[in-house]
């Protein structure tokens, strides 16, 4: 006890933006769910239902602006609205809903065809109807890795563009396990790859946390170097045994073993469980951040870094252990890629994973559910992007578009409210994500 008769350590007063914590009298962040004041299930649902208007409403802005990109890249189309307008419009209409029926079509399939083919109880039909599933769940799991990755960097303060890199590193650990240790049962291969790949990511994010606590190197100059440091260290790799396949010229490295494949969930779809150990990464994640002291930890530190110090936090441990973990979530986004049956690493596997989950964080604001539910709609689009332009010959780049103008939407959201007339939120709450240049 001080003279003042509080306890050190425990009884220190709170910070500018943060609360103290039920129970303890340490500082907590603001405005976190079901921490400070219970709610009911019922003003839960409708907290969840009004923190969707916006996301869902820039969702819809998005896919009519790129149904205006549709239209106005046709010069036919365009030449007919000044000569024949009814004619032009119902064209419009029709290619507009031709493009998106064949995106959503080939990304979630023909409810028809799936109903008849469960009732028909024909396996062959449920394959084939439940294939554009399959495909957009398949595209979603290393999203979910990547975004979940990104999301608990900016909780604790931290902005991880490194994610690409790490996912590099961990597809890499993970294929060497992968076509090692033959005979080991895939009870004990499966686990030690994944566990693996975990690893990789985990050392490649271990360095900018470790220079960012030691020196004060911003991670963001930092994970962009270990990208490309992380490129060119798998293009050696592939050329080099005992990782480049037997009697290849080319960069390709040794298939994984059976036993370290994590099967389909379904025969004939391409869909493996990895996707349901994302959705379980994403519950762990969720208890990490929001149920125990350590998540508290990383979210005071990324609210309030002075106040987190003054309350007894080690920022520069907490900085390091959050890119560790950060990394091990990209690397598991590699091993999902790898180890899968007839799991091979090629340069260039990724085609921007690490990237994209940059937008499916801000997109998910940082939640565990949000980013799931953003990997989802990515993955819907991306899947859907191909059947759509063998249909409709509209390039595939329209889904970027898209993809664009919805981030673009969720990141002004005063925009949205704008554009459909929505009355302001009664207490706008800043979220911060992440320090400052100069932190």
């Amino acid at each position: 006890m001080t003279d003042d008769g509080r306890t050190p350590g425990i009884d220190r007063p709170v910070e500018a933006g943060l609360e103290s914590a039920p129970g303890t009298g340490l500082a907590m962040p603001p405005g976190e769910p079901g921490e400070a004041r219970p709610r009911s299930l019922a003003g839960r649902l409708g907290g969840l239902l009004r923190s969707l208007v916006i996301p869902a409403l820039a969702i819809f802005s998005g896919l009519v602006i790129g149904a205006l990109v549709i239209v106005f890249s046709d010069v036919k189309i365009v030449g007919l609205w000044t000569s024949d307008p009814g004619a032009a419009f119902a064209v419009s209409v029709r290619d507009v809903a031709n493009a998106y029926g064949a995106l959503f079509a080939g990304s979630l399939g023909d409810p028809g065809k799936i109903v008849t083919a469960i009732t028909s109880g024909d396996p062959d039909q449920m394959t084939k109807a439940l294939r554009p599933i399959s495909e957009s769940l398949l595209s979603a799991t290393p999203l979910i890795f990547t975004g979940l990755s990104v999301a608990l960097g900016f909780r604790s303060g931290l902005f991880n563009i490194g994610a690409e890199g790490q996912l590099y590193v961990g597809a890499l650990f993970a294929v060497i396990a992968g076509f090692s240790f033959a005979g080991l049962p895939a009870f004990v291969h499966i686990p030690l790859a994944i566990g693996l790949g975990f690893l990789g990511g985990a050392l490649w994010g271990f360095v900018p946390g470790l220079l960012k606590a030691r020196t004060g190197a911003h991670e963001v100059i930092v994970t962009i170097m270990l990208n490309y440091v992380a490129y060119r260290f798998v293009d050696l790799a592939l050329k080099n045994p005992p990782v480049q396949r037997e009697g290849a010229t080319n960069p390709i490295s040794k298939f994984v073993l059976d036993s370290a494949a994590v099967p389909f969930i379904i025969p004939g779809l391409r869909v493996t469980w990895w996707f349901v150990i994302a959705l379980g990464a994403a519950v762990v994640i969720s208890w990490l951040l929001f149920k125990s002291t350590k998540g508290f930890e990383f979210r005071a530190v990324g609210l309030n870094p002075p106040a987190a110090r003054y309350a007894g936090m080690n920022i520069a441990l907490t900085t390091v252990l959050t890119m560790v973990v950060a990394g091990g979530l990209a690397g598991l986004a590699g091993a999902s890629v790898m180890l899968v049956p007839q799991g091979k690493l090629t340069p260039g596997f990724s085609p921007g994973y690490g990237f994209d989950a940059i937008a499916i964080a801000l997109l998910g604001k940082s939640r565990p559910s949000g980013v799931v539910a953003a990997a989802l709609l990515f993955g819907i689009l991306r899947a859907g992007a191909t059947p759509m332009q063998a249909a409709t010959a509209i390039p595939i780049d329209l889904v970027v578009v898209v993809q664009a103008l919805v981030i673009m939407f969720i990141a002004a959201p005063a925009l949205v409210r704008g554009l459909y007339r929505l009355p302001a939120p009664k207490a706008a709450q800043a979220e911060v994500f992440t320090k400052g240049w100069g932190s």
